[in-house]
């Protein structure tokens, strides 16, 4: 089965969602208290969840468009959004390190995705 670009769009958005979900459970992080009137009044994490629920609906959904070797690399795009929105949205910095790792995740997503147009089905 090819992969539809929809699919792959599809997987990318839900990356940007679920990581915008770990950062609302950072920021929900810094006032949780373990008791239960916190915890249900703690809008950050309760959005953070409601990211996760969307996100996994969406990857399930995206699944059906594509090969799974293919979709599921793109989700370590998760780390590149995390990074970027961790700088904007909770004032961490990016060095060069951090850079090097998002140019190399970029790397690898490409060579897994070249690399499945290549593959011979049922070839291992």
């Amino acid at each position: 089965m090819a992969t539809k670009l929809w699919a792959i769009l599809l997987v990318l958005f839900t990356t940007l969602i679920t990581s915008s979900a770990q950062i609302l459970w950072k920021k929900g992080s810094a006032t949780l208290a373990f008791d239960i009137l916190s915890i249900i009044t703690n809008y950050y994490t309760i959005g953070g969840v409601l990211l996760y629920v969307v996100g996994g609906t969406l990857l399930i959904i995206s699944f059906r468009g594509g090969e799974v070797s293919v979709l599921y690399p793109i989700i370590a795009t998760s780390y590149i959004w995390v990074s970027l929105l961790s700088v904007k949205f909770l004032g961490e910095q990016m060095n060069h390190f951090k850079w090097i790792g998002v140019i190399l995740i970029i790397a690898g997503i490409a060579s897994i995705g070249f690399g499945s147009k290549d593959a011979t089905p049922g070839v291992i």
